[in-house]
Parts: C-alpha cells; structure tokens; sequence
C-alpha cells in the first residue's frame, strides 16, 4: 500500500518526478544523472520510485546510471567508497538510506544532490511529491527567518512539555547547526534550531527512535509510560516519570553512546514539519526505521537531536501535535502549521494556490494514532 493518498491535486503521475528533476536537481537535457537505490527487500523504500525517476529523467534526455547499495554505511570505509562512486555525475538522487547517512559530508559540497524522501511509488505520484518545491522552500526559508530574529519560542505538547528560549544567534556562538549538504525531496522541514539557549520540560512519550544517521539495533525503544526530560541548553539534565522506564532510558542512551563514543546527555537541536501532504499511513511500530525517514516532514511532528553533540545526533525525541509559539505567534498550533501568520508567508501563499490549497486541508496521517 503507497505511504500517501492519491488527491486530486496531483496534476499528473509525472508531477512528482519532475518536480524532482526539474525544481530540486534543475537537470537540462544532455546531462548525467545517478539514481542510487537500495533493494525492496530491505523493506524500506520500493524499487518503482527510482525506476520511474529514472525513466523521466531519460525521457527529458539525459544520460541515467542506476546503482543499488546496501540498506545503510556501517564503516567509515563503506562510506569513502559511496563518496568516490558518485563523484563525477552532474546530478545524484538517493533512493536510498545511505543517502541520509551522508547528508552532513563536506565532501559533497558544490555537488548537485538530492535525498527522496518519498520512500515508494504511491508518495512519489501523490501531493507529497508534486507539491510545489520551489514554494515550499520559499516558505521554509521565511519561517526559518522568523525563527532565528524571535526574542521569545514556546514549545508545548498534549503530553505536558514545556520549553521555551531564544536561538543563539550565530554571532553569539561559533557555529550553529549544521544544515545539509544534500537536497531534500521534498522540502520536509525547517532548520535545525539550537537547543543553547532553550530550557524546559520534554515529555518522552510512546517510544525512542534513531536519526537515519546511523541504523543500530534495537533502533528504537518503546516506553510503557511517559518520562520528562528536563533540559537546559545543550544538556539532559535529569529525567523524571517510573523508575523502571527512566532506568531503561538511562541504560538505551549508554548503549548507543558507547557503540559510538558520544556524549549521550548532549541535546542538540530541534526543529518541526512544515508538509502539508505528508500522509504516512504505515504504524510506526510496524518499521521503526522506515517510519522515522519517511513521517517526519508532517506538520504534526515535532522531533529532538539528541545523543551526540551533532545533528542529528542518534537519539530522537518526538512530540506530536505540539504548538509552537513565535513571540507569541502560534505558528504551529495543536500540530497544525499555519504559515499565513508568519510575515512574508502569506505573499507566498498567493503565489502558491495550490500550496495554500494543501495548507487549508492537511494531511493528518504519522503513523501514530494514540
């Protein structure tokens, strides 16, 4: 079954695809372009996806290689040997979670790439794919503005957080989050907003998830009962809720934090969807894995770095159905975005219709029901 209902919207089945190649990867005809995959066995992304992308991309005359990799880099060397593979292509899109795993490499600066994050056939030829990108990166560039000038950010969620703050201006500190280097397909998400400067109460609810960064097992833990974290700035200071649950939340952070010498009470950043048709209908439950690459860019998703003093670190927090206050201005509220009260959206929006048009009615599907 596809992750993403089929609207009306839709112009075509080719309108995700192009939207693809011609808005995020801006191919021109004459050009080569590498479609990296993974095998459906894995169980995460479907092999339609990149076949179609593959065969659009030929049909617009460009040059298209097909290589398939494994589900996930485990060493630093598998990860050289995917950097070298695709040097030299004047495009590359990952159909693929090695894709995620080398998001944040330097090494592919001034490359031309993109990461799909429509995971099978049904996503690519829904509104989740043929939503217009350039829009929606116009709007996650004004949201994200508003965001770094806001004297005052209030997050809370049905479970009872409570985080508020200010970012850290990048003059302030040497370095903020770090974005990608790679392009998201589609534009899911805004920046990533430091935790220095924010302080508060998280709630840990329904289970603990891994980043795609890397893909450990068990990669998530599911929790019998809610737990908060306290936190301030970059660090967990303490957990409260059963001690049961908070001792094997202490014991997951150590298991990961060992495997890969992190600081497991470093908090990082956070940041929140900003898809209108993002629809994951798949239990979470079901793929873990696959739910934390593929549900993420809903609005409805609020999600934390954690575990590592880098984004996206290896730990996830997630919040569903959080309001997020900007100087007061509840931009998400009750899970819902609502980009017409952050100024410049509204100008977009009109330039949008059929953006604006996904905006009125959002997809609710996470994957999530409870």
């Amino acid at each position: 079954m596809p992750d993403s209902r089929q609207n009306d919207t839709a112009q075509s089945a080719s309108a995700g695809p192009l939207r693809l190649l011609n808005d995020c990867l801006k191919v021109e005809t004459g050009q080569s372009l590498l479609v990296v995959g993974e095998s459906a066995l894995a169980g995460y992304y479907d092999e339609g996806a990149a076949e179609r992308v593959a065969a659009e991309a030929s049909g617009l005359g460009l040059d298209v290689t097909r290589l398939t990799v494994a589900p996930g880099l485990n060493t630093k060397k598998d990860q050289e040997a995917l950097l070298a593979a695709i040097k030299g292509y004047d495009h590359v899109v990952f159909f693929a979670r090695a894709g995620d795993q080398i998001r944040f490499s330097s090494d592919l600066a001034g490359q031309s790439i993109a990461m799909s994050y429509a995971l099978d056939l049904g996503m690519l030829e829904s509104d989740f794919a043929a939503a217009s990108y350039n829009g929606l990166c116009r709007l996650r560039d004004t949201i994200d503005a508003f965001i770094a000038e806001a004297s005052e950010i209030r997050v809370t969620c049905p479970r009872g957080s409570d985080y508020a703050g200010a970012p850290v201006k990048q003059t302030d500190r040497a370095a903020g989050p770090a974005e990608v280097t790679v392009r998201r397909f589609p534009m899911l998400i805004v920046k990533p907003v430091t935790a220095a400067g924010f302080r508060g109460r998280v709630a840990l609810s329904r289970f603990l998830a891994g980043t795609g960064s890397r893909f450990y097992q068990p990669y998530a833990l599911p929790l019998e009962a809610d737990v908060f974290a306290l936190v301030e700035d970059n660090r967990v200071v303490e957990f409260e809720g059963p001690k049961n649950v908070v001792s094997q939340i202490r014991a997951h952070y150590r298991d990961i934090a060992e495997r890969y010498d992190l600081d497991p009470w470093f908090l990082h950043s956070w940041h929140a969807g900003i898809h209108p048709a993002s629809d994951y209908t798949q239990a979470a439950a079901a793929h873990y894995e696959r739910w934390s690459g593929g549900a993420f860019g809903n609005p409805r998703i609020l999600h934390f770095h954690t575990c590592g003093d880098y984004a996206p670190g290896e730990i996830s927090w997630t919040l569903v159905d959080a309001t997020v206050s900007v100087d007061g201005i509840a931009v998400w509220q009750a899970g819902r975005l609502h980009p017409e009260r952050v100024p410049g959206a509204p100008e977009i929006l009109a330039d949008e219709p059929a953006l604006a048009a996904l905006y009125a009615q959002p997809c609710r599907g996470i994957g999530i029901t409870d």
